[in-house]
């Protein structure tokens, strides 16, 4: 079924995204540009006047025109596993040389190794029965597909271009220690419980002109100061903040705030609280200064381009399914991480 375009914003976090380790791992062809472009940031541009030794450079992922029967295929791991809503086969800048139709195909196998014979050894099951794409469009589609998914496999008929692909959902946890948990000194059974990859989400924020709300619990250290949630500078008395929906109500234990990249423009100070109101949702917190939300940091200082980890320092602990960075006055934070126990 086609959906209304911008529906997959309001229908969860795109699972697929690189930054959030999604990756393209096998496909039947990618002559022309290669399947990694499909999970890259934006839809992709255009340089006129771009060639390689194979023909146009092309910012998305390009098969050759196919010359015998069948069609071309790419297998992707979601970066998250998660139950996906939305779909978003983007043909932009892909004119002449678009598939005419698109199929996917989705598997849950959160333990499949990532060699050939173990990818084209996976069980599919049909998620989006062939439609016809719109040329230079982003092609939204819902679908009714309910359970996990780990692996997607898009099919275009017969051949041609695909800017880039999306997969808008809900995050399923695993719950297991990654590479950034194990950065950090952490106890038995501490997981951050902010985290994009574990359900956190970005609700609300006060500013996020330089740096969007998401980035803050996105994976990894920010590579660039871009990567971060920044506001504008403030001409106003108070502080900026910003609201995250915890993926698991927990108890807190361990804090990071990294200000990793923000030099002339981190914070001068910050405090966090916490709150328990799982029931609550956006429209309820919008008047958020009036709801009882408890300390687990007072203000304290920060400092550029460093990495604040807080334990002994923590003053309420909850149990809490929000939480709320406020920082002084303004300014930019790469990241936010909350471990604690659900």
């Amino acid at each position: 079924m086609k959906a209304e375009a911008g529906l997959g914003l309001s229908n969860g976090i795109d699972l697929l995204a690189e930054h959030l380790g999604g990756r393209a791992l096998l496909c039947s062809d990618d002559f022309f540009a290669e399947m990694g472009n499909l999970l890259k940031p934006g839809r992709g541009v255009f340089i006129a006047d771009k060639y390689t030794e194979r023909g146009k450079w092309m910012d998305g992922w390009e098969s050759r025109r196919k010359r015998e029967e069948g069609h071309d295929w790419c297998i992707l791991r979601l970066g998250v596993p998660g139950v996906i809503s939305v779909l978003d086969i983007d043909t932009n800048h892909f004119l002449g040389n678009h598939p005419s139709f698109a199929s996917v195909e989705a598997c849950y196998a959160p333990d499949a190794a990532e060699d050939a014979a173990s990818l084209e050894a996976l069980t599919w099951e049909p998620m989006l029965s062939p439609v016809s794409l719109q040329r230079g469009s982003q092609n939204l589609f819902s679908t009714y597909y309910s359970k996990p998914v780990t692996h997607l496999k898009l099919h275009i008929y017969p051949d041609g271009g695909v800017a880039r692909f999306r997969a808008y959902g809900r995050p399923t946890p695993l719950w297991k220690p990654t590479e950034d948990d194990k950065r950090y000194p952490l106890q038995e059974g501490e997981v951050d419980l902010a985290a994009m990859r574990n359900g956190g989400e970005g609700l609300l924020c006060s500013d996020m002109f330089f740096g969007t709300m998401s980035n803050l619990i996105a994976p990894g250290r920010a590579r660039v100061m871009g990567e971060g949630w920044e506001t504008r500078r403030s001409r106003r008395p108070g502080y900026d903040w910003i609201i995250v929906k915890l993926g698991a109500i927990g108890k807190i234990s361990f804090v990071v705030v990294d200000t990793n990249h923000f030099k002339g423009n981190y914070p001068e100070s910050f405090s966090l609280h916490g709150i328990h109101a799982p029931q609550l949702g956006i429209t309820d917190l919008q008047n958020n200064e009036e709801m009882p939300w408890q300390e687990v940091l007072s203000r304290r200082k920060l400092q550029a381009h460093h990495e604040h980890m807080f334990r002994d320092e923590l003053q309420a602990k909850g149990e809490f399914s929000h939480i709320k960075l406020k920082i002084y006055p303004d300014g930019g934070v790469s990241r936010l991480r909350v471990y604690g126990h659900r």
